[in-house]
């Protein structure tokens, strides 16, 4: 069978009430837009019937393939499943909840048929979310191009078209703890944004709470920049000069026979904040001990559970 022109990959985690709908932009889109193409259908774990309907979208429809996860590894790992499936010489990564509409994929493709590499989708308006959850997501942002040495333009998420030679690149890059839009970002080539309208989730409820976008966060953070170790130094440097100086501060006092700072109240508060300081900056450390020992195990990224196509 030859190779289709563009793949769509579409992570899925118990998402049945959005599927059907899903597919069926999906096919109206591309039937439109005249180009050999597949739908990879990343099942990530899902508990409900998300895995019943693929099965159903693939028996109707030979051009969806199907790729069922023996648990649930996470959105980052399911996009790079679904990437080491496809076969296009154009991947498209898109949630299946249809915040991120199908019909901007021809404007990506349009950009990538001009010769630029990646092409990635920026909100430029996004419904349905809370004023914490924008906050937060604006912070994210601001946090990765503050401590990081990758610039990810503000408002883009993993909604983008990679061309097959960045795909390859990527499926080069094996680490576990995993952040797409960063990785697409470091490889370089031609890039350009597409700006859209981000829309309510179809139906169901969030998949990425605060806990999973302050894991993200973290993983963004250690997997490309070691500014929080060399923090962790200057930090320690900053403390131990304050330190030295109490102590000339508390001798002179003494020896001037004037009233020098003491008591359980002062003590207590040095302590905790000695204590609280290294607590912090041995998380730190304890993040990129954990990365390294990720790597070291050398487990695969995913399991397959099986494959339909």
């Amino acid at each position: 069978m030859a190779s289709p022109r563009i793949s769509i990959v579409a992570p899925v985690f118990n998402e049945e009430e959005t599927l059907p709908e899903f597919y069926r932009r999906v096919q109206a889109v591309m039937e439109g837009l005249g180009e050999s193409w597949e739908l990879v259908l990343v099942d990530d774990g899902s508990a409900d019937g998300s895995f019943a309907i693929c099965r159903d979208l693939h028996q109707q429809d030979s051009r969806v393939r199907v790729v069922r996860l023996a648990r649930n590894f996470g959105h980052q790992i399911a996009i790079t499943a679904g990437m080491d499936h496809a076969r296009g010489d154009a991947v498209v990564t898109i949630d299946s909840d249809l915040q991120d509409p199908p019909e901007v994929i021809p404007e990506l493709v349009a950009r990538w048929r001009e010769g630029y590499h990646i092409v990635y989708g920026v909100r430029s308006e996004r419904e349905g979310e809370t004023w914490f959850k924008l906050f937060t997501a604006r912070l994210f942002y601001r946090l990765i191009a503050a401590l990081t040495d990758i610039r990810i333009p503000m408002e883009a998420g993993d909604f983008r078209l990679l061309d097959r030679r960045v795909v390859e690149e990527m499926r080069r890059m094996r680490e576990h703890r995993r952040f797409i839009r960063g990785m697409t970002c470091w490889v370089g080539y031609r890039q350009i944004g597409v700006p859209y309208h981000r829309h309510a989730r179809f139906a169901g409820q969030t998949k990425y709470p605060f806990r999973k976008m302050l894991r993200l966060a973290l993983d963004a953070i250690t997997g490309f920049s070691d500014l929080p170790l060399r923090l962790a130094w200057t930090f320690g440097a900053i403390l131990l000069v304050l330190g030295v100086l109490l102590g000339l501060i508390l001798l002179i006092l003494r020896l001037t026979g004037q009233a020098p700072l003491a008591g359980q109240g002062v003590v207590l508060t040095v302590a905790l904040i000695l204590s609280g300081t290294q607590l912090l900056f041995l998380g730190v450390m304890g993040e990129y001990l954990a990365r390294i020992y990720d790597e070291v195990r050398n487990r695969p990224l995913y399991v397959v559970w099986e494959i339909l196509e």
